[in-house]
């Protein structure tokens, strides 16, 4: 058994076509055919249902996939654990990241930069439960995710701040949204016009069910699944969004074009790093959670928040 054999299995998993996997392994379709053949013969097993395309995987197949995929986590672990005794850390670290985190995890991978230059890193956007399904599988090492009792069970956990809601409106606004206002209740808010992300990511079920507490039906003319396209839409189509409080770091919203107006009651949500158990934190994901520890998200994040007070939070 050879460690390539593993990887081509992984990868055939992860593509489901036997040219494509071939491809990215830098192998001819035949040899990669021929070497999970072997793997086969070795183990006396059908691992592959074939026919004139990939079909998926056998049970028992199913089962040597899970080996195949902690096997190869273990070796990168290895290697990591190899490259920690030397004076730079190595290696590869993967990330899948809720979309609502995806434009702040540059904050996150520039303070571990600053101690640590020589590590790669590949970042997903992915739904909260493909990063559980993604970690259960080692196809990454760290979530970047809501947390709450059904994330946190079994993972490690890293809070790091509480995500809080404001209301994005056109500059020329001010006569819907109460410009004599500090904040904005979400009762007040019925006759806007909003621009929100679907329905299918879990960011919008968090305010589609704050508005049923506040006993209000939003108008809702566009939904995307694109954070610049909700601020596009704010700044030149006259529409109002609802964003998370952290996306102030990244986006010009402090602008003639756009106001920031908190929200009340104030609506909450966790957010923190994830990753799989284990004896040891493999290197690479030690030094990510050390730089994350390091910086006070929560205070950068508040800050940006005009008249930003506390308030009973809406969970």
């Amino acid at each position: 058994m050879f460690i390539r054999q593993l990887q081509y299995l992984v990868t055939l998993a992860t593509e489901q076509h036997f040219a494509k996997a071939a491809e990215l392994c830098h192998v001819s379709q035949p040899a990669l055919s021929s070497a999970i053949r072997s793997l086969e013969s070795e183990l006396g097993l059908v691992i592959v249902k074939r026919g004139r395309r990939f079909l998926g995987f056998t049970e028992e197949g199913e089962r040597v996939l899970g080996w195949a995929r902690q096997t190869l986590a273990a070796l990168e672990h290895m290697r990591q654990d190899a490259s920690a005794s030397q004076v730079r850390l190595t290696g590869t670290l993967r990330f899948g990241v809720i979309p609502t985190t995806m434009p702040i995890i540059s904050l996150l991978l520039g303070a571990c930069r600053a101690n640590h230059d020589a590590i790669h890193y590949t970042v997903r956007s992915l739904s909260s439960d493909a990063i559980l399904r993604q970690l259960d599988d080692y196809e990454i090492d760290i979530g970047f995710t809501y947390l709450d009792e059904r994330v946190q069970a079994g993972f490690e956990v890293l809070p790091l701040y509480r995500e809080r809601y404001f209301l994005l409106s056109p500059a020329g606004a001010s006569r819907h949204t109460g410009s004599r206002l500090r904040a904005a209740r979400w009762s007040e808010l019925g006759n806007l016009p909003f621009c929100l992300l679907s329905t299918a990511m879990q960011n919008r079920q968090v305010i589609n069910a704050a508005f049923r507490r506040a006993g209000v039906q939003p108008s809702v003319v566009l939904e995307t699944d694109s954070l610049l396209a909700l601020h596009s839409n704010v700044q030149h189509a006259g529409l109002h969004s609802i964003l998370p409080h952290s996306l102030l770091s990244v986006l010009d919203a402090h602008t003639d074009h756009v106001r920031v107006v908190p929200l009340e009651p104030e609506l909450t949500r966790e957010i923190g790093f994830i990753a799989r158990r284990a004896p040891a934190m493999p290197p690479l994901i030690s030094a990510m959670w050390s730089a994350a520890t390091d910086l006070d998200m929560q205070q950068r994040f508040d800050a940006l928040l005009p008249g930003a007070a506390q308030a009973p939070s809406l969970e």
